[in-house]
């Protein structure tokens, strides 16, 4: 069993950045997943945002974040970062962190495993 727990998430100007951090624990020492970021603004469906491999060398990004967000990992704590900058009002959602053990198409919900309780991310204009 693998816990995720997300923080970093608020209200942010138009033009502003933050930092998400995704912390798992559990059984992580002996399974090597890969970790997702997704998100759901209100009226819409969940949607990809990012996704890092278990080596941290492979990177996936959704077109609307390309060139704003990166993730990263770090294997020694356990954590995946999303930092997000130049955000924009579309932007706001509740983001989503996500691990998959097997995960083949890193933009496909469906593949994540564990899921955590989301944090909420406000932009405003």
């Amino acid at each position: 069993q693998v816990q995720v727990v997300e923080s970093g998430g608020g209200l942010v100007q138009d033009g502003g950045s933050l930092r998400l951090s995704c912390a798992a624990s559990g059984r992580t020492f002996f399974t090597v997943y890969t970790m997702g970021w997704f998100r759901q603004a209100p009226g819409k469906e969940r949607e990809f945002v990012a996704a890092i491999s278990w080596s941290g060398g492979s990177t996936y990004y959704a077109d609307s974040v390309k060139g704003r967000f990166t993730i990263s990992r770090d294997k020694a704590k356990n954590t995946v970062y999303l930092q997000m900058n130049s955000l924009k009002p579309e932007d706001t959602a509740v983001y989503y962190c996500a691990a998959g053990r097997d995960v083949v198409v890193a933009g496909r919900s469906g593949e994540y495993d564990y899921w955590g309780q989301g944090t909420q991310v406000t932009v405003s204009s």
